[in-house]
């Protein structure tokens, strides 16, 4: 069973912003493209631990504020020749509000 927590309205997140949503085991950036799709991903690039909440979103995907590395809202995977892959959250949208999947968070063994 899905267990989702509310986590904010969608109106506290910018179009083409973040949020970041400090869990026991760590962050979870909390994503809102231009269209108003949510997205939530580990809050650390796989390739220096960036912060992927102060990158630049567009599209379905974020531009790590450390060196450029562009990864996948929708998958976690780094795109172009950079390798790499960061943890990806379910989240949804339901009458204005966000909700992220609590069951993975609690799954996750802590760094």
């Amino acid at each position: 069973m899905t267990t989702w927590i509310d986590i904010g309205s969608v109106v506290q997140i910018p179009r083409r912003g973040a949020r970041v949503v400090k869990t026991a085991h760590g962050c979870v950036a909390v994503f809102r493209t231009h269209d108003d799709r949510i997205f939530a991903l580990d809050d650390r690039c796989p390739h220096k631990g960036g912060p992927l909440s102060e990158g630049i979103v567009h599209g379905t995907r974020v531009t790590c504020p450390l060196h450029n590395l562009v990864l996948d809202l929708e998958t976690g995977l780094a795109t172009g020749e950079d390798q790499g892959r960061v943890a990806t959250h379910p989240a949804r949208l339901e009458g204005g509000r966000i909700l992220l999947d609590a069951t993975l968070l609690a799954k996750r063994s802590a760094a």
